[in-house]
């Protein structure tokens, strides 16, 4: 029996997507203007989020490539075998299944794609994230043709959001406040990281499930961590138990249809000492003064400047371990960073009508020192005509966070 290397398969119905068909055409409209402007034939996707933005699928890899190829013409996302017709169910476009049976079967699925009589001459690609393997047998296929970085070029379309994507980031805000209203009332002497953590995933993933009933669900999660664990944002849960005094981080990451957002608040186990309120005091203020300072027409390492020189007067700069805020929208920024639109010294991006920005100022002290343990705020804005619209409304410091359940 001979099997073949690509194949089509439309098995049972499309599903509901995100966004309405309006929406998907004008990101794909955005992007065949870029396309023309720059005198690309061809644009090959193989990054989730730009994949996810343009089609409406979200790959799982497994070590397998992904693909999706744009022409004037044509929108075809290129899929493994083993996920059948779920990507053709999951999007708006034609899909195009490749086989495990022969090497190289998704570089001959592209170039089922676009045929042989007519090839491109220059072709956009993803610098930063097509693998170095790819690339080198793209440049093998295409001999010809001139390859060109499109990556952000992609990344500047999908940093203005539209209304459609602000109501979903604007729910994920509200669902995270939900996760963190669970983890609080979990919270008390004895109980572990890991327990308040699936308390608050549970409640933002039947809460996201209420509200999207037609959705696909994947990648809610909580980080929660207490004592010296608070000194990496991103650290994992563990089983440590809680005790009276800890300083704690609550960290809330609901994802819709691939749409990120988050909630981050310090809290204290019942009690907290001098020096801890002191740095959660001053990283507290650095919070209010950002949240002041994001309006459109400011430049974001303008705003990096006036908190700088905050912390260095309250006397925690030397403490302060990332950047005070950064961009939300498809699946960014676990997967698809924005990193043209974070607030750091580097980036002199100004903040414009329909971006949506974090503020989350973060102080670290090591342990050993007075008030150790790590510190942090987050709040979402939506950059509006002329303020900014904070749609994180959990509470935040000292009086309102040191629970006592």
């Amino acid at each position: 029996m001979e099997r073949p290397d690509f194949f089509e398969l439309k098995n049972g119905e499309r599903a509901k997507l995100p966004f309405t068909d309006k929406e998907y055409h004008d990101r794909l409209l955005k992007l065949r203007t870029t396309m023309s402007d720059n005198k690309m034939d061809m644009v090959i996707l193989t990054s989730m989020h730009n994949i996810a933005y343009y089609t409406g699928f979200i790959y799982c890899s497994f070590g397998r490539p992904y693909g999706c190829v744009i022409t004037q013409k044509k929108l075809v996302t290129i899929s493994a075998n083993i996920d059948a017709s779920q990507p053709w169910r999951r999007s708006h476009c034609d899909n195009v299944i490749y086989t495990d049976w022969k090497k190289d079967n998704f570089l001959k699925a592209i170039v089922s794609i676009i045929g042989r009589n007519d090839p491109p001459k220059k072709i956009g690609i993803e610098n930063d994230h097509v693998t170095i393997d790819i690339k080198e047998k793209l440049n093998a296929i295409f001999s010809d043709a001139i390859f060109k970085n499109i990556a952000n070029h992609l990344m500047k379309l999908r940093m203005i959001k539209s209304h459609e994507e602000i109501e979903i980031i604007r729910n994920g805000a509200r669902i995270a406040d939900l996760g963190a209203e669970e983890i609080v009332k979990n919270i008390r002497p004895g109980q572990t990281e890991i327990e308040i953590a699936i308390a608050g995933r549970d409640r933002m993933e039947r809460e996201i499930a209420k509200t999207y009933p037609e959705a696909e669900y994947m990648d809610t999660w909580v980080w929660f961590q207490s004592g010296i664990n608070t000194d990496g944002a991103h650290n994992p849960k563990t089983n440590r138990a809680l005790k009276i005094g800890d300083i704690l981080s609550l960290n809330t990451f609901p994802m819709i249809s691939g749409y990120y957002t988050a909630l981050e608040r310090t809290l204290f186990v019942e009690d907290i000492d001098d020096e801890s309120l002191r740095a959660w005091e001053a990283n507290v203020k650095v919070h209010k003064k950002g949240l002041e300072l994001i309006k459109p027409g400011v430049k974001c390492s303008e705003i990096c400047e006036v908190l700088n020189d905050l912390f260095a007067e309250l006397g925690y700069l030397q403490y302060r371990t990332f950047g005070y805020g950064h961009s939300f929208g498809m699946l960014s920024h676990f997967y698809g960073r924005e990193s043209g639109l974070e607030l750091r010294e580097d980036i002199d991006t100004v903040l414009e009508k329909n971006m949506v920005i974090s503020m989350e100022p973060m102080i670290m002290i090591p342990e050993g020192k007075p008030g150790a343990g790590g510190y942090r705020e987050h709040d979402i804005l939506v950059i509006k005509e002329n303020s900014a619209e904070n749609i994180s409304k959990f509470p935040f410091g000292p009086k309102k966070n040191i629970i006592k359940n």
